[in-house]
């Protein structure tokens, strides 16, 4: 550049500095970062696990087969509103705490009460069953081996002798809870499964826990050890059977047949050191610790069972609610999909049955009416 052109540079910046005026980078406005950005809140607020009420006085007790009484709207809006409601939930809830902070062999190694170890025997001898109920030709169905309803007979007639195991003396008291236990595996007429026989199950623990025969000191040893040995059991039963998923994808399409093992198993995790929500898409820590955590273990039988990989695919909402901040907050959130989308649901709670241990509210409506 000539010396001409750099002075008439120099005089060109000098005069545009001058024209400025020495107050305009006052009257700026002041740049202030952006907040980070909230998650949005839930404004639902996480059900609390009532108390779990003492046991009902069972000299005046007039055991019945259960059965249905949820046949309305009005009658599903009684229930929701009545003890027995609340029952439910205080147990379920109850259950769910007990898993608080524990692995499952933390728990197998601890002393057993005799209750539960009868109770895994009960399950093992439903599970020979199986093997006395081989399958039949389906003539090219896909769902539904009619040889489950031998299954269902055989549990139904060998009942009797497993609650008599349990301490049960009376019959109206053996049939009652009975009826709970074979209806926990899938309906026999349409040879499906779904979240209301899985909720048939909990009824049925929750009956013996009516009866005083399983107190609170073994509700780790059910969420951890019996329940996780129900699900093996109906894992046999579903490909055993082929039993058809009851519903669409599930209730909650967090899985085909199941609930409660996400409810349990995200309590398990709430205070995990270095398991996160987002650990279910690391398939090395979901293959190595889900013998220990019941929701990895869904999240490990899953992978291994789907023709298409990827949780994104297979279990959408399994993969949405993995971008949760931690295990506290699923397991908020299960709680309330069991309010609203288990017991809050007509389609669902139509089918649950009613007896002297789990009462139907007054008002409601009853089959043979």
């Amino acid at each position: 550049m000539s010396s001409v052109a750099q002075a008439t540079s120099s005089i060109s910046k000098s005069e545009n500095k001058s024209s400025l005026n020495p107050d305009c980078f006052n009257s700026l406005p002041r740049l202030i970062p952006r907040k980070k950005r909230r998650p949005p809140h839930n404004p639902v607020k996480a059900p609390e696990a009532p108390p779990l009420p003492s046991p009902p006085d069972l000299p005046s007790l007039v055991f019945e087969e259960p059965s249905r009484r949820i046949l309305s709207s009005h009658d599903h809006e009684l229930f929701l509103s009545s003890p027995t409601h609340t029952l439910i939930l205080s147990f379920v809830f109850s259950l769910s705490e007990s898993a608080a902070d524990k692995e499952i062999s933390s728990v197998s190694k601890a002393p057993r009460d005799p209750v539960i170890l009868k109770l895994l025997s009960i399950l093992d001898r439903i599970e020979d069953v199986i093997l006395r109920c081989p399958t039949k030709d389906q003539a090219g169905s896909r769902f539904g081996n009619p040889a489950f309803r031998d299954f269902i007979d055989t549990v139904s007639s060998s009942s009797q002798t497993w609650h008599e195991d349990l301490g049960l003396s009376s019959a109206a008291s053996i049939a009652e809870l009975s009826t709970y236990l074979h209806h926990a595996f899938g309906n026999r007429a349409r040879i499906d499964y779904g979240s209301g026989h899985e909720l048939n199950f909990i009824i049925w623990l929750l009956c013996l826990n009516r009866l005083s025969i399983l107190p609170s000191s073994t509700f780790p040893a059910l969420s951890l050890l019996v329940f996780p040995r129900y699900i093996k059991l109906l894992r046999t039963l579903q490909s055993t059977y082929y039993l058809e998923p009851a519903g669409s994808h599930g209730v909650w399409g967090l899985d085909d047949y199941h609930f409660m093992p996400f409810l349990f198993g995200a309590s398990q995790l709430i205070h995990h050191p270095y398991i996160r929500p987002l650990s279910i898409h690391n398939e090395l820590i979901v293959e190595e610790a889900g013998d220990d955590y019941l929701y990895l273990d869904m999240v490990r039988f899953t992978l291994a069972s789907k023709t298409v990989k990827g949780l994104k695919w297979t279990q959408p909402m399994l993969d949405d609610i993995s971008g949760a901040k931690n295990w506290e907050k699923v397991e908020q959130g299960m709680r309330r999909m069991f309010v609203k989308e288990v017991l809050g649901k007509l389609p669902v709670m139509q089918h649950f049955l009613f007896g002297s241990l789990v009462p139907a509210a007054e008002g409601m409506s009853k089959e043979e009416d």
